[in-house]
């Protein structure tokens, strides 16, 4: 990944974005969309609107973090609401749930763009997307004809944390964070009480200073991962006092800390998690057999 190339392509990119009226971009605070929001803005100005969709599966942490970053940036943001548990193909937690997701937030994206006059909605799908395995996703952004300029320029999930330095983004070396529904195991149905005691127990994690982390709701056992790197801080005792506490409280029967350490998407098979998360199986925590000492 050479220098040049990447400069290249971001300005091929700014340049298609620069010959549309306006544009709506689909921003969630991660980095991709985020790079496409700052692209968006230096090529079309007060033209260019960054739109977030508030729903039960969007932590207000990260709610409040796409805010930032649109002040950053200098785009024109504003939030719409919608909720995917009206929808009983999402709830049912199959294999296409990201699908039924993708569909309901980019919908209300059009949605929010025809009120305000605007063609072109723009999402964050990069180039390195389509070859992460079994994507649903993807198929309501190519169904919607929602305009991808990351994908389109060839434009990689490296490159667009270049692009982010370029820009100077806070968000340039963000960890990747699918949508909460990922921490439920396909075919465990989605409700507004397991979305809301995952969201309080990651804010466990978030206030004790881990960056990399999921907690993976096994109907009523949590199961906390963190980056390998930090293992050794989720042993800590004083830790693991408080995350046994806390996250009891917020409705979970047992809480256990994953040994195998951060893994993207640990709970489902092959199903996509949002923006970044290949799901493999898991299928029951104890419904294994575990070789035993004679």
């Amino acid at each position: 990944m050479s220098e040049r190339d990447v400069t290249a392509k971001a300005d091929a990119a700014r340049e298609a974005l620069a010959e549309r009226e306006s544009v709506l971009v689909a921003f969630s605070g991660g980095v991709d969309s985020s790079v496409v929001a700052a692209l968006a803005h230096d090529a079309l100005g007060d033209d260019a609107v960054a739109c977030t969709a508030k729903s039960e599966t969007l932590p207000e942490a990260e709610l409040d973090d796409a805010k930032r970053v649109a002040d950053e940036i200098g785009i024109q943001h504003i939030v719409v609401e919608f909720s995917e548990l009206d929808n009983p193909d999402f709830v049912v937690n199959d294999d296409d749930r990201c699908y039924h997701c993708r569909t309901m937030r980019l919908g209300r994206m059009y949605e929010a763009a025809r009120e305000r006059g605007i063609e072109t909605v723009c999402d964050g799908t990069n180039a390195s997307d389509p070859g992460e395995g079994h994507r649903p996703g993807l198929r309501a952004v190519e169904e919607l004809e929602v305009i991808s300029p990351l994908l389109a320029h060839g434009i990689t999930k490296d490159e667009v944390r270049a692009i982010a330095d370029e820009y100077d983004l806070s968000v340039a070396d963000k960890p990747s964070m699918a949508c909460l529904s990922s921490r439920i195991p396909t075919g465990l149905e989605v409700t507004e009480a397991r979305l809301s005691r995952v969201e309080q127990a990651e804010n466990v994690l978030r206030t004790w200073g881990f960056e990399q982390f999921r907690v993976r709701d096994h109907n009523g056992l949590a199961r906390i991962e963190v980056a390998p790197e930090e293992l050794e801080r989720a042993l800590d005792p004083d830790f693991v006092r408080a995350a046994r506490d806390h996250i009891k409280d917020v409705g979970f029967d047992h809480v256990t800390l994953d040994l195998h350490g951060y893994r993207t998407g640990s709970v489902s098979p092959a199903a996509e998690g949002d923006d970044d998360e290949d799901e493999f199986l898991v299928d029951d925590v104890f419904a294994q057999d575990y070789p035993m000492r004679k």
